[in-house]
């Protein structure tokens, strides 16, 4: 590619206009998550409806084209994310220690965990995307959809082509949406749903949901992913829920009430031990792609002639990335020494610092990774992004005992400073979560890395400007579930399952009152798994991904049958 064309195609990518236009479009995907995130435990990628978007809105412009739409969507995309990080926040809001969402706070853990996730996957961009098989299916759906949208407004030969894609997008997108008003006004069941016993004690239930959009997302993370996940839900399911409901039998209690509450007390911890060592095993199997991918983003980053290399495989300069990383990391000393210092932690607020931010270092690569290659896996949306935040809780309180033994009086600060840290590593999960998926996005569509990088963090600051205001506007209004939700409009508190869970954890762990006997037991099936699936391989057979397995054990059985199909 010449030196000419690359200049051209940086004039009609990372335009202005496109940046402005995923900014303002930030506004409406991150309120829809946030809200959806508090009241179901669920958020949506905004990818492929940005893109829609985007392409209508550019097409009243000249000189508009799909590397220009693909900003547009990523910007969003990342601000959408981003909104994930409700899964913990509230949590401080939940146990007392805030009464609302102080902004700068708030927006500095957004920004400074967001930007983070997209500096370090940048080096696992050609482990996880570029020489990998992964399926990425929101980031394939949402190139296609581009495609599509391309070939009609730039007509020529593809214009047939893309006519034919559009029509069968658009169908499918009137069935999807046909199928969910028919279960919407119980003209047709959404889902079907019944608890049984199993023996004397034992007792478990199924739930199956209809949903073709997820049908669509099955199809495209293929049969083996499907499978392991399947595998994953017979034991938590047929195996798990029949022998503890047996061992804790509850006759004052409701079938499905007592079902649903071993599920989600023991068998999802079974799940993030499971996903725990998986996800380790995973780890050290990329460890090799990982570090190549790192060494050629820097040799890439040195080369004088940058100008007229391939722009489709040129990263962020490596100057960039270790500026921005080490802006962030101050960044982040800063906030969590204010933290401790304005709590009883105030003299232990320089070790508590230096313990912390390592821990956000590592755990965040790591997350990085876990996440992005679970996006690939299974996609942004159904990826349990929360069990990551479980696993960072649970660490995270753990390290924090051994460097600050709480007392009676300094407990609830020392709960409060783990979720304000795992909060940070939080953003930089939910980024990795979504921008590998972008820039699989990107590679299909041929942008360049280094201008998708820019536009991610432009939609993570975008994004991180917002969501404290409305997370105020909302607790204000509804409150949270297990907070005290005083002067509150409604007496319906938004439920937040994920950050009620993961509060209640730092709780059990400071409080050592935490069982770990699930964790142990979900990470010795993990170990079982990564065993099974490396048999297959060594046998040339259809592989059983471990940490798909574990997905299975830990997502709600109408959340894994939906992608298996």
């Amino acid at each position: 590619m010449s030196a000419t064309e690359n200049r051209a195609r940086s004039s009609a990518e990372l335009t202005m206009r496109g940046l402005l236009l995923g900014a303002a479009i930030t506004l409406l995907f991150t309120a829809a998550n946030v809200y959806l995130g508090l009241k179901v435990g669920l958020t949506f990628a905004s990818s492929i409806p940005a893109a829609v978007i985007s392409m209508a809105v550019l097409s009243f412009f000249s000189g508009s084209n799909i590397r220009e739409n693909n900003i547009v969507q990523t910007v969003a995309s990342a601000a959408g994310a981003m909104a994930s990080i409700i899964f913990v926040l509230p949590g401080l809001v939940i146990i007392g220690w805030w009464n609302g969402f102080p902004f700068w706070e708030s927006f500095l853990v957004c920004a400074s965990g967001g930007t983070l996730g997209v500096l370090f996957t940048i080096p696992l961009r050609r482990a996880l995307v570029t020489n990998s098989d992964l399926p990425y299916p929101e980031g394939v759906a949402a190139a296609e959809v581009l495609k599509v949208g391309s070939g009609l407004h730039e007509g020529g030969a593809g214009a047939g082509a893309a006519r034919e894609g559009l029509f069968a997008i658009v169908l499918g997108s009137v069935a999807s949406a046909g199928l969910a008003v028919f279960a919407a006004t119980r003209i047709a069941a959404g889902e079907v749903q019944n608890f049984f016993r199993v023996g004397a004690d034992g007792a478990t239930g199924y739930n199956l949901a209809f949903s073709l959009a997820l049908l669509g997302a099955g199809h495209l993370v293929g049969i083996s992913v499907g499978l392991a996940m399947f595998l994953g839900l017979l034991i938590a399911w047929a195996a798990a829920l029949p022998i503890l409901t047996a061992l804790q039998p509850d006759p004052s209690a409701a079938l499905e009430a007592h079902v649903m509450h071993v599920w989600t007390t023991q068998v999802r911890f079974i799940g993030a031990g499971a996903m725990a060592v998986a996800a380790l095993w995973t780890l050290a199997r990329l460890a090799h792609p990982l570090v190549s991918g790192f060494v050629r983003t820097v040799a890439a980053s040195r080369s004088a002639d940058t100008s007229s290399s391939d722009q489709s495989d040129r990263d962020m300069s490596g100057r960039m990335i270790i500026g921005l990383t080490m802006v962030c990391l101050v960044l982040i000393a800063a906030l969590l020494w204010n933290f401790a210092r304005g709590t009883v932690l105030a003299g232990a607020a320089l070790p508590l610092t230096l313990a912390a931010l390592p821990f956000v270092v590592i755990a965040g690569f790591i997350v990085a990774a876990i996440c992005g290659y679970m996006a690939g896996l299974i996609g942004s949306s159904n990826s349990p992004v929360s069990g990551v935040g479980i696993l960072a809780i649970v660490t995270c309180s753990a390290m924090l005992l051994v460097v600050a033994p709480p007392t009676a009086e300094s407990a609830p600060a020392l709960v409060a400073f783990a979720l304000f840290t795992t909060a940070i590593v939080f953003g930089v999960a939910v980024t990795s979560n979504d921008n590998l998926q972008d820039l699989k996005t990107g590679q299909l569509v041929g942008a360049a890395p280094w201008r998708q990088q820019v536009a991610l963090i432009v939609g993570i600051i975008a994004g991180s400007l917002v969501i404290p205001s409305i997370l105020n506007l909302l607790a204000q209004a509804y409150g949270f579930a297990g907070a005290p939700n005083l002067a509150t409009i409604t007496a319906k508190p938004l439920p937040a399952p994920q950050a009620s869970l993961i509060s209640t954890l730092a709780l059990g762990v400071v409080g050592r009152k935490l069982d770990w006997d699930m964790i142990g037991i979900g990470a010795g099936i993990g170990a079982v798994i990564v065993a099974l699936d490396s048999f297959l391989a060594s046998r040339k057979l259809m592989r059983l991904p471990p940490l798909a397995v574990g997905m299975g054990i830990y997502l709600p059985m109408s959340a894994t049958l939906r992608p298996c199909r």
